[in-house]
């Protein structure tokens, strides 16, 4: 092709940056191609400065290395189910009058209100309070401990609550020996995960307590060589899951499993049937469940000196945290964000909570967001198309050091998902991780209304880039 015919046909304007060029160009009748680019770190001459010496061979060859060693832990990480117990029994750390929740460290006096209604919920629930006036009294008296779930080894979806009564998953990955935590669905969209707290959400807390925590603790003390929770996964995506909002496959693999020990138990007929029941009432029984699989792979990856590799991302409804594996329990925070989706009949975006929960962990390990071209029925649930959703698996590929060879996506070719989140990758191109997520009211007592997309805070990673460099 000779140059000359380079202008024999139309021109197509590349417009890098701002917008305003390709809106001059299209308004004298050019038809520009928009490049969606940034400059490395936003034009931040502190964050440059960091990236360049980061960028030095001898420092990027160690850190290479290092995160070589952290998303090699992820990659061969075996989470196993090995078992429940009542937090109080299980969970490193927990007293009776301590109450876990979601996202980096927050006090009474900050919480949202979705958080403050699941916490006096909670209080109810354990006997601490008689009422809800009087839980919210109790919580701020300072007679109550709060503490993050990931610093108890523990992940806990939307609120996060877990109290002292509360049963909850234990998970070990055999590979490397850590072990993790997460309590259970309560399956409803009125729910104390929610920050819903009346008398009928507290009563299905009692039933849980009572009944379908012994029963799975019974079922799975038959299983004497405990459930691999990665192959199931894997399956569980194989199927049309993402594992985080989308998991039909994975509750149906996972009570199918469960079933032959459950009717071996000694239960009644009846506590057996009711268990079953309410495992059919939701397809999200089984979303703690890979919630907890993903902290016991992300945990092992933490600790690896020089490390950029992100092992936590999390959400109370007031700050989104990350932690960095060179840099072991250290949050970095930004403003939780708006998450955009559609809305239940009824609710405007007006009416919704901030992002919240400690479900991001399975971004953080490479499903959910992250995975959402295995899911393509997903769009119904949090918007957008199928062609989006399979775009957001292959864009992850630009923030992330490996692809999981165990967890793949059929509809990419068998691509693995994308695993091992990069600080500096995420600084130099701008692309956030991409997390879908539920939404909770804004106000406590009200529950789930929607469900939608949603980035973290870009501060997070520029403050750890910042302590990294």
């Amino acid at each position: 092709m000779s140059i000359d015919s380079l202008f024999s046909g139309g021109l197509r304007p590349v417009n890098l940056g701002l917008d305003m060029f390709a809106d001059d160009l299209a308004a004298q009748g050019a038809v520009p191609v928009r490049m969606d680019w940034r400059p490395p770190g936003g034009g931040d001459p502190a964050l440059v400065a960091a990236l360049a010496r980061l960028e030095r061979p001898d420092v990027a060859e160690r850190i290479d290395a290092a995160n070589e060693v952290a998303v090699g832990r992820m990659l061969a990480a075996q989470p196993f189910l090995e078992g429940f117990g009542q937090a109080i029994d299980t969970v490193p750390g927990m007293t009776r009058t301590t109450i876990l929740h979601a996202g980096p460290p927050i006090t009474w006096e900050r919480m949202c209100g979705p958080m403050r209604g699941a916490v006096t919920g909670a209080l109810v629930f354990e006997g601490l309070a008689a009422d809800l006036a009087e839980a919210d009294e109790l919580a701020g008296s300072g007679e109550i401990t709060f503490s993050p779930c990931h610093e108890h080894q523990s992940v806990g979806s939307m609120a996060g609550v877990t109290s002292a009564s509360m049963w909850v998953h234990r998970v070990t990955n055999r590979t490397h020996g850590n072990t993790a935590y997460s309590n259970l669905s309560e399956q409803l969209s009125k729910i104390l995960r929610f920050g819903a707290n009346d008398a009928s959400v507290i009563d299905r807390l009692r039933w849980m307590r009572d009944v379908l925590g012994p029963v799975l603790a019974a079922a799975t003390a038959l299983d004497e060589d405990g459930l691999d929770l990665r192959l199931l996964l894997s399956q569980a995506l194989h199927m049309g899951d993402e594992a985080h909002n989308r998991n039909v496959a994975g509750t149906t693999l996972l009570i199918q499993a469960l079933t032959p020990y459950i009717v071996e138990t000694s239960f009644s007929t009846k506590e057996k049937r009711e268990v079953l029941d309410f495992v059919a009432s939701s397809d999200y029984f089984s979303g703690p469940t890979w919630m907890v699989a993903a902290k016991a792979a992300t945990d092992a990856a933490a600790g690896v000196e020089g490390s950029t590799v992100v092992t936590a991302m999390c959400r109370n409804g007031v700050d989104f945290g990350i932690r960095v594996s060179g840099t072991g329990d250290r949050w970095f925070t930004g403003p939780a964000q708006q998450v955009v989706g559609p809305m239940f009949a009824g609710y405007t975006p007006a009416d919704s909570g901030l992002d919240m929960g400690d479900s991001a962990i399975t971004e953080t390990y490479g499903v959910g967001g992250f995975a959402m071209a295995a899911a393509p029925a997903i769009v119904a649930l949090v918007g957008g198309t199928v062609q989006e959703a399979m775009g957001h698996s292959r864009t992850m590929n630009a923030i992330t050091v490996a692809n999981n060879p165990n967890i793949t996506i059929p509809a990419l070719d068998f691509m693995g998902v994308p695993t091992g989140i990069d600080v500096r990758k995420v600084v130099e191109t701008g692309v956030l991780p991409l997390i879908n997520t539920a939404i909770a009211h804004r106000e406590p007592g009200i529950g789930m209304i929607g469900a939608g997309i949603v980035h973290p805070p870009a501060e997070a990673f520029a403050e750890a880039l910042l302590a990294l460099a």
